[in-house]
């Protein structure tokens, strides 16, 4: 009966010191709440510099190739040939960014760089539905990312032109904004970084400080009562 008393006094004692901890956490955030905002503000202002003077825009340029296996007139496509045309996508998709067709690019306009490194900068991507396939090429120059686009596509369209029809849907685009890198993305990751590690060494410091600081600590945490307290003056 009095172990059970005592457990039910230690977990009373226990939840009460964990509230009034979380107060304390809590009123110790908004106290340095000044620090948190400086440290947004400035890991903010780290986001957009990196952003806007580190790394370098990059722009798309996107083209499209519609998809049919009827060699003579489109009016005499039948609905097998349609469905052999969407079923196909997944393979023309592999054609264009096959090695065949970017090393030509590469080849045709004597790009500086391999096979690999073209390849990473594009992206083919059939859309739902549909036998329009859409070729993205990605270029820190925003003519180069037409002229490639537009390059990859028709090399493309002769590669495949013996087993299907490839028609041209869309010209490539000459791009006017940079798709990449987002400057206010950039700043908002920044700053809620610099939010979330100010915090944290602010907590960590608050769980590592085990020093006593008032007469109410006396009594929490070493269960004595003080029989008085020497006042603190502050000397000019």
């Amino acid at each position: 009966m009095y172990n059970e008393r005592k457990n039910t006094m230690q977990t009373s004692y226990q939840e009460d010191e964990i509230e009034i901890d979380l107060q304390d956490l809590f009123g110790l955030l908004l106290h340095k709440a000044w620090i948190i905002i400086l440290a947004a503000i400035v890991a903010g202002a780290i986001g957009f510099a990196v952003s806007f003077f580190l790394i370098t825009p990059q722009y798309e340029s996107t083209t499209s190739i519609y998809i049919s296996t009827s060699k003579g007139n489109e009016n005499s496509m039948t609905y097998s040939d349609a469905q052999l045309a969407s079923q196909l996508t997944k393979d023309y998709e592999e054609l264009i960014l096959g090695r065949t067709v970017l090393e030509k690019v590469i080849a045709q306009y004597q790009l500086d760089e391999s096979y690999e490194s073209l390849k990473k900068r594009v992206s083919v991507e059939n859309t739902s539905n549909t036998r329009i396939i859409s070729i993205t090429v990605k270029d820190p120059n925003p003519a180069n990312a037409q002229i490639i686009a537009n390059s990859i596509r028709d090399v493309a369209a002769v590669h495949i032109k013996d087993v299907t029809a490839v028609n041209v849907a869309d010209e490539a685009n000459l791009p006017e904004k940079p798709c990449e890198p987002s400057i206010p993305k950039w700043t908002v990751i920044a700053a809620l970084i610099g939010v979330i590690l100010s915090a944290g060494i602010i907590i960590m410091q608050y769980l590592l400080d085990d020093t006593i600081k008032s007469s109410e600590d006396i009594e929490k945490y070493l269960e004595l009562s003080t029989l008085g307290l020497i006042p603190n003056f502050d000397t000019v």
